[in-house]
């Protein structure tokens, strides 16, 4: 399995990480700015049955694909160094729906997508703030995001976004803290930390899943950690 993290992630949780996967740590220089230049959820989006990835990503991203044996598609839009063109595949897909801002997201996305019911929601950061648990449990750190999605009948949880660091930033968001991979949540630094500790705990576990803590410290945005099957 490949597993898909920012480069400037502590080395222990990489270790960590390495543990379950080979890692690919990701860097970039002058495609966007500094702070997301090595995020995975930045210059790809997972759409399940394939990744579609932007066509100025890193070519780091193409080469362990092709490694891999993963199925992926170039996607349409070149990203720039500002909003909103850091955004075009910061989407949320799951298996009924596409969840973004829409007049943002790249158009080989929409198109894959033309079965999902689409939901739009102001945040074009929308992978940032948002991680499916399951078909019907959230977890949000955009109350925009929250208010639209509790609206088709869906279960969530506000994790407030204070406390979870993204250098150059006052905060990160909860989704780029997290990794889904099949029943462990996968989270760089310790829940104890969130406003929510005990919320968190008990929604995540209610949701069937468990909670892999990645080091003891405050959580880290770092464009979520991509997990990659072959």
């Amino acid at each position: 399995m490949l597993i898909i993290v920012d480069a400037r992630l502590p080395e222990l949780i990489k270790d960590k990480l390495s543990r379950y996967g080979s890692v690919l740590e990701l860097s970039s220089e002058m495609v966007v700015y500094d702070a997301i230049s090595g995020h995975p959820d930045v210059f790809m989006c997972d759409m399940r049955s394939r990744i579609v990835v932007a066509p100025n990503a890193p070519v780091s991203i193409f080469s362990a694909m092709v490694t891999n044996h993963t199925e992926f598609i170039k996607g349409s839009s070149f990203l720039g160094r500002q909003y909103p063109e850091t955004s075009f595949y910061n989407a949320v897909v799951t298996q009924k729906y596409l969840i973004h801002n829409l007049n943002h997201t790249d158009t080989t996305i929409l198109e894959l997508a033309e079965n999902k019911i689409l939901i739009h929601v102001n945040q074009a950061y929308t992978r940032c703030n948002l991680l499916f648990l399951n078909k019907t449990h959230f977890i949000t750190s955009d109350k925009g995001i929250e208010s639209a999605l509790l609206k088709h009948g869906l279960n969530g949880l506000f994790v407030n976004p204070e406390k979870i660091e993204l250098a150059g930033f006052p905060h990160g968001f909860i989704g780029g803290c997290c990794g889904l991979y099949h029943d462990q949540l996968f989270v760089n630094g310790s829940i104890k930390y969130l406003s929510e500790t005990k919320s968190f705990g008990n929604f995540i576990s209610s949701s069937g899943i468990e909670i892999v803590e990645l080091y003891d410290g405050p959580l880290i945005d770092s464009g979520s950690i991509f997990f990659v099957n072959p």
